[in-house]
């Protein structure tokens, strides 16, 4: 079996590869993603709160100050696990109830940005 890289991307941080397995005959792409740096990144900001975890923290006061709202930060790879695994469009409007209750869930809470409630 080959793999070759085909590509890097920087901003998401995604390596994608070309797999070749002489055996079967059989090709494929793969994407790797280090998602560490963006939970590193949700983690730092949902600690800049203070008083509390139900308290906002500052990244989220400012947001509301100037008409935003910064909810979650959602690597690729987890985005397409959810599209694979449960049919989950995060960039559908129309399912954003079923993201919404992902963010809440306790195993996804690493992707918000704060500590309140989607």
């Amino acid at each position: 079996m080959t793999k070759r890289l085909l590509d890097y991307d920087a901003e998401s941080l995604t390596a994608t590869y070309h797999h070749y397995d002489d055996l079967t005959d059989t090709t494929y792409i793969e994407e790797v993603q280090d998602y560490r740096p963006f939970l590193e990144w949700n983690k730092r900001i949902q600690n800049s709160g203070v008083g509390g975890a139900k308290r906002l923290n500052e990244y989220e006061r400012r947001g509301i100050k100037n008409d935003w709202f910064h909810v979650a930060r959602i690597p690729n790879s987890v985005s397409m696990k959810w599209l694979r695994e449960e049919g989950i469009d995060i960039y559908n409007k129309n399912h954003w109830k079923k993201v919404k209750q992902k963010l809440n869930d306790p195993e996804y809470a690493f992707l918000r940005t704060g500590n309140a409630r989607v």
